[in-house]
């Protein structure tokens, strides 16, 4: 099966990133390459999204397309990057989310043939 995991920032993880050094940083970059290392025969696609200052929203109101700057809401949390797997199952989904070295949070979902 394939699966999105959408790694999530939050404020205060992004506050916590800004105010480590350079040297800590570097050792959150390695943490997170070792983890792509280890998971790489299931790993199909990986990307590091632009912020959400970038992004540019599409909302239907009344059936008529808006177009605005930003992220469509005011979230605590924004998606900074995603990798597609193949795995078995949502189990294995789930135990490579768990060893996930960054960003507190990630969400899984199925990606629909």
């Amino acid at each position: 099966m394939k699966y999105v995991l959408m790694f999530c920032e939050t404020e205060q993880w992004e506050k916590d990133w800004e105010a480590m050094d350079q040297a800590e940083r570097d050792a959150g970059f390695a943490k997170v390459q070792q983890w792509m290392a280890e998971h790489a025969d299931k790993i199909t696609h990986n990307r590091k999204l632009a912020g959400p200052e970038t992004a540019t929203t599409v909302r239907l109101e009344n059936g008529e397309p808006i177009v605005t700057d930003g992220p469509f809401i005011e979230g605590k949390e924004v998606v900074s990057g995603y990798v597609e797997v193949e795995v078995a199952d949502l189990d294995e989904a789930l135990r490579m989310a768990r060893t996930w070295p960054a960003c507190p949070l990630v969400e899984i979902r199925p990606v629909l043939m």
